[in-house]
């Protein structure tokens, strides 16, 4: 099996931009991705393109050039940006392709994801006013969390600023105005005990990765960054997820600690070796409880971490360096490549202002998408 190197990462910025579409977003990425691997269009063999909204990611062919390649699209959740990694990286790995792109894009509206009656039971308004059953699922799952395992609201608190803070470094996230722990715990509640600066927002944005075997990445770049492992992995019987009854809640380990497992395995390291992490933080709560499903800590560290200071751009576990999601909102199809564009920028020491200290040789990301699927990648230099 051929290993695989990141020689490329591209990025349009996330916000809200009026008429652009998802595709012209998507474009700009990959063009931004080639430059940066200073590879053409006409090289690549073939794509990988994932995005909720966009029914043909692939149409993103018609701005670039037609070029006959095969666009293959994906949708997996929260997890689609992952998928398009891994699907992309395999390719390459088992020596179909040498040289190939994954790309995500999206355009979401204002609010709330509007809920669906046909799946969901649940009228069109509940969608609209807040009340879909993600951010509801979210509050409860952290209610619990914090329950069990001694976790305040000041630590959700903690984990938002922080993010804020980071995205204030980054000139292609979405809110980049700092807010202090006390305006984020009085701002309005939307699912107990999250509030609404607690969460992250649909949006729109894109993101490209330019893969290709390891052993020729130097005819392009001379800091190819290889990908260690790429991991999928979905719920299993009795895990707390969104679709879960509670007769069936049995405390078994959440998708992201299968995912998590195999790809520490994969890469032949563990979570004391990583030096720069991404987590899924659709809401603060998430980020604490993916901290441990990761093994970056045990359930209820988070508390002292968090206090400490070790989670901060200069602490011993950075987390969500360039704001994450609840600073860069979620377009879904982008927000995965994003973290590799942030753990590639730290990796080669290019992330300016936000840059972790030292040299960091090891980026993790980690995505968890509803109803219950988890992606997991390591990236090395």
């Amino acid at each position: 099996m051929t290993d695989v190197a990141i020689i490329g990462v591209g990025i349009h910025p996330f916000g809200r931009f009026g008429d652009k579409s998802a595709i012209q977003m998507g474009a700009e990425a990959i063009r931004a991705a080639l430059a940066d691997a200073g590879v053409e269009w006409k090289q690549v063999q073939f794509a990988f393109g994932g995005s909720r909204e966009v029914d043909n990611p692939d149409a993103v062919v018609g701005l670039l050039g037609l070029t006959g390649i095969p666009f293959m699209d994906v949708y997996n959740g929260c997890a689609t940006a992952a998928t398009a990694l891994e699907l992309t990286a395999d390719a390459i790995r088992y020596g179909k392709y040498d040289l190939g792109v994954a790309v995500g894009m999206d355009k979401h509206s204002h609010g709330a994801f509007t809920a669906d009656p046909v799946h969901y039971s649940a009228p069109s308004w509940y969608g609209d006013i807040g009340h879909f059953l993600t951010t509801k699922f979210f509050g409860m799952k952290i209610n619990r969390y914090m329950h069990d395992h001694g976790i305040s609201a000041q630590t959700l608190a903690r984990v938002a600023a922080k993010n804020y803070r980071n995205g204030g470094l980054n000139p292609n996230a979405f809110r980049r105005k700092p807010l202090t722990e006390q305006q984020i715990l009085d701002s309005k509640m939307l699912n107990y005990p999250l509030t609404n600066y607690m969460f992250c927002s649909p949006d729109e944005g894109a993101a490209a990765v330019v893969l290709c075997r390891a052993d020729i990445a130097h005819r392009y770049t001379s800091h190819p960054i290889l990908l260690r492992a790429t991991a999928l992995r979905t719920r299993s019987y009795g895990a707390h997820e969104v679709h879960a009854t509670w007769a069936a809640v049995e405390h078994t380990p959440a998708p992201t600690v299968y995912a998590s497992r195999a790809a520490y395995e994969t890469a032949g390291i563990g979570p004391e070796d990583v030096d720069v992490i991404q987590l899924q933080d659709t809401d603060a709560g998430a980020e604490i409880i993916h901290m441990a499903e990761n093994g970056f800590c045990a359930d209820g560290d988070q508390e002292k971490l968090l206090a400490e200071g070790a989670t901060e751009i200069s602490g011993r576990l950075p987390v969500n360096t360039d704001g994450g999601l609840i600073a860069n909102g979620e377009p879904i199809g982008a927000s995965g490549l994003r973290q590799i564009h942030e753990l590639v920028r730290q990796l080669r020491g290019q992330a300016g202002d936000r840059q972790v200290p030292g040299t960091p040789r090891v980026g993790y990301a980690q995505l968890y998408g509803a109803p219950g699927t988890a992606g997991v990648s390591i990236l090395s230099t």
